[in-house]
């Protein structure tokens, strides 16, 4: 079997500009509990090869069945990779799996495109269980959390029931790939090396705009006795400067955290990390715990500074309590990170504006800012619809090229983006350099020019605006 996921780094300028990338931890995943189980794994890691040099590998080394971890960026490659495996004669023996976030609410056209079968939500039993399907010629509709078809009819099995203690998970296979590459594209780029690590699987929360495809809205936690087991295996094998936590919420139990922090001292490790969490699930005892196990930058998640916004959102936290988190965490030596969505639907230009006096009070050390889509199976989804503008061909596409009725065109928020941007970078420059600041204040009222202009004449209906 090979595994592999589909993204090249050397076709995504975006991020060529950013030069973070982190290895396919899914993936890795499944192929550890595979080789645990004595299933013989072939792992090609696509983000640092090109098309071709894996379109010679799956040519020089045709696997019986090959496993593409797929989601909203992946997708197009997935196609591309389905296309040249059934197209070409010496692949066709292939059998084609596919797994990931982006598979069940489109698992009918995966397979109508090719792909033999797809995996629906967790993949590590599945997967084990249809090899062994498929290499005792049983039939697929025994495996649990599968889609294929049949006489060209969609077949769905039952839905996979989640491991209960994902304690039971190997650490991922980072043997498999080749991981210090990645530190060393960190290291040239940023002048430090970062490793991931993922923690719980699932999220109990309901922010209308987040896919939970693959786990649902459970709560699973790894004990910190086996985080840290995986904190000290990358420790003396790869070294790292820092650790990235990816979970969604990384303080939600507190209790672990102190089990967390204790694990962490007891053991004398101490690896700089970094984490995402939620401004509710913070308070003074839970940031203290963040900086003695070694948190050196925690993302607060906002999304707006509107409160109507962000209860439009289902996010269920203030816009008080983000800011008061930002600067607790500050206090204590940590820096501060949050996220900004502009675009969200009812949100007008006051909302952007109360954005701008919120990334200015609550002085985050960094922030991205994204235009809001709605990925499909979201209740944002659901939500806008019946206002998607010309949706295009669902192959050539994927849910970032969605565009809804909103009360103004794509421009605008292209311009928005800009004005929030040097707009606060010249509040955060008061005391700094005069020229830079004057610099961002200019650019900053020619976007609010700019966006005036564009609420006036622009086409709010138009997804080329």
């Amino acid at each position: 079997m090979l595994l592999t996921h589909g993204y090249f780094l050397a076709e995504d300028q975006r991020e060529q500009r950013i030069m973070k990338p982190y290895p396919p931890l899914g993936i890795l995943s499944i192929a550890a509990w595979l080789r645990q189980r004595g299933v013989a794994v072939e792992l090609f890691d696509t983000t640092f090869a090109t098309w071709p040099q894996f379109q010679q590998h799956l040519l020089d080394n045709p696997p019986d069945v090959i496993g593409i971890y797929t989601n909203l960026m992946t997708k197009l490659n997935v196609l591309r990779t389905i296309g040249f495996i059934k197209g070409t004669p010496a692949l066709r023996g292939t059998k084609v799996v596919l797994g990931g976030p982006e598979i069940r609410h489109h698992a009918e056209r995966f397979l109508q495109h090719g792909a033999d079968v797809v995996a629906i939500g967790e993949g590590e039993q599945t997967m084990e269980e249809l090899l062994r399907c498929m290499k005792g010629g049983g039939e697929f509709d025994q495996v649990a959390g599968i889609a294929f078809l049949r006489d060209n009819q969609l077949i769905q099995t039952a839905e996979r029931t989640l491991l209960r203690s994902i304690d039971d998970l190997p650490i991922p296979f980072r043997e498999g790939i080749d991981l210090e590459r990645y530190l060393e594209t960190w290291k040239q780029h940023h002048g430090a090396s970062s490793v991931s690590i993922s923690t719980m699987r699932g999220c109990p929360y309901t922010c209308r705009w987040c896919s939970r495809a693959v786990y649902g809205g459970t709560y699973r936690r790894r004990s910190p006795r086996v985080v840290a087991d995986e904190m000290e295996q990358i420790r003396d094998r790869y070294n790292p400067d820092a650790i990235w936590f990816v979970d969604d919420v990384f303080t939600i139990n507190h209790r672990w955290l102190e089990g967390f922090a204790a694990e962490l001292s007891a053991r004398n490790i101490r690896i700089p990390y970094e984490c995402i969490t939620r401004a509710d699930r913070l308070n003074e005892r839970a940031v203290e715990l963040l900086k003695t196990s070694g948190c050196f930058r925690v993302w607060i998640g906002a999304e707006s500074g509107s409160q109507r916004v962000i209860d439009a959102m289902d996010r269920r936290v203030t816009v008080e309590q983000v800011r008061e988190m930002i600067q607790l965490s500050k206090r204590h030596g940590i820096q501060t990170g949050t996220f900004i969505m502009v675009g969200y639907p009812g949100e007008t230009e006051a909302d952007i504006l109360e954005t701008i006096h919120h990334l200015k009070v609550s002085d985050p050390d960094h922030y991205t800012i994204t235009v809001a889509y709605p990925i499909t199976g979201t209740p944002l989804f659901n939500q806008v619809q019946p206002m998607l503008i010309s949706p295009p061909e669902w192959a050539a596409s994927t849910d970032r090229d969605l565009e809804f009725q909103r009360p103004y065109s794509r421009r605008y928020y292209r311009f928005a983006i800009s004005r929030i941007s040097h707009e606060v970078q010249a509040h955060k420059l008061a005391n700094g350099p005069m020229l830079a600041r004057l610099n961002h204040q200019a650019r900053a009222v020619g976007a609010a020019m700019a966006m005036r202009l564009e609420r006036r004449f622009g086409t709010a209906t138009s997804a080329k605006k």
